[in-house]
């Protein structure tokens, strides 16, 4: 096939899709991509321990996070729910840092001389808010994590990072894992805390939970029929799992679900659950009996919840507990949101997904 000569009609990664994707629906190809998500993790975190050229965009980072001055992490959807549990573990190691949506930077902020590193996130490259921020930002302490080196974004920036994700024509299933798993490992390496020995072992437990969490998701589903909204709820690296699979939820099933921080919901939201209401609480690392308290009250107010959690609980009529293997913390922030991404799938297969495959990216609008 010939190159396309359209400059907004882009190969995604710039990789032309095999012809045997042509033919699958969204349900299927979504199903493919979660269940790549194991192995893609594991050549990010190979490639960021070996990779020489890798490893000195970390230590150049590293030296420009040591200026005054936080450290954002900035993106759109997906990529700003990875920066979540990247600055969650920079602030837990006493480092000032904030996530930022793209496009609230891009518009509002008259401070961006003042950070010490901003690294925007960003799958495509393309996006219209990141695309702007790259260009305004070349003399400014600016780095990119990127998944398409064939991008406008790459392009524009010295110091980046890949993603590793390959092409996704689906939901951002690949590429949150990869991101979010580069944004632990570069926080990691700016408070100079070891992340190489246990690489092997996250890897494992990941795909022995996504195993486990899919053969759940017929139980999942049938357990949320017929409520008005699902809400998602975690603390800490998990709150960015919480908004990723609200996101998932809602854009490939037209299911309506929102994301909340644990004491987010406290405030508020909490006051209205009834018998219509499905939260899944994120109850997990050094929080999680405050996720386990949340869960009581939801269940005091008639709601249903189900309650990811790393022990065995009996199930209830309202209550669905569903298990993962235990990861050191921040690493929950990527095996929590298997759980949403299960219920996905299983809904799409009930109902059929929302979207058409994402076979080429088209111009990128705000």
């Amino acid at each position: 096939m010939e190159e396309n000569k359209d400059s907004k009609c882009r190969w995604i990664g710039g990789v032309e899709p095999p012809a045997e994707l042509s033919g699958r629906d969204m349900t299927s190809v979504y199903e493919m991509e979660c269940r790549e998500q194991p192995e893609r993790l594991a050549q990010l975190l190979h490639a960021y321990h070996s990779d020489s050229l890798i490893g000195k965009q970390l230590d150049t980072l590293r030296a420009m996070a040591h200026a005054s001055g936080p450290i954002l992490l900035i993106g759109m959807g997906a990529s700003y729910s990875s920066s979540i549990t990247g600055v969650s573990y920079l602030q837990s190691g006493g480092r000032s840092s904030f996530a930022i949506e793209a496009s609230e930077w891009l518009h509002y902020s008259g401070t961006r001389d003042q950070a010490a590193l901003a690294l925007l996130v960003t799958a495509s490259g393309e996006s219209a808010e990141l695309v702007q921020l790259c260009e305004r930002g070349a003399q400014k302490p600016l780095a990119l994590l990127c998944n398409n080196e064939h991008s406008t974004c790459w392009s524009l920036v010295r110091n980046k990072l890949p993603i590793l994700a390959g092409p996704e024509y689906g939901n951002a299933t690949k590429t949150y894992t990869n991101a979010t798993a580069a944004c632990i490992v570069l926080a990691s390496h700016i408070l100079g805390r070891s992340w190489r020995e246990e690489s092997a072992r996250i890897v494992e437990s990941y795909s022995r939970s996504l195993d486990t969490v899919f053969e759940e998701r017929s139980k999942m589903e049938e357990f949320c029929r017929g409520a008005a909204n699902i809400e998602i709820i975690g603390r800490g690296p998990a709150h960015g799992a919480a908004v990723m699979g609200a996101l998932c939820i809602r854009e490939m099933t037209g299911q309506r679900a929102a994301s909340h921080s644990g004491g987010g919901f406290r405030h508020g939201p909490l006051l209205d659950v009834n018998e219509s209401h499905l939260a899944i609480i994120l109850a997990l690392g050094r929080t999680a009996a405050l996720g386990v308290s949340l869960a009581e009250d939801c269940l005091a107010r008639g709601g249903r919840v189900i309650l990811v959690e790393s022990q065995n609980r009996p199930d209830s009529e309202r209550l669905l507990p569903i298990r993962i293997d235990p990861a050191p913390e921040p690493w929950e922030g990527i095996t929590s949101v298997l759980v949403p991404q299960a219920l996905t799938l299983a809904i799409a297969e009930r109902f059929g997904a929302k979207l058409a495959p994402r076979f080429q990216y088209g111009e990128m609008k705000e």
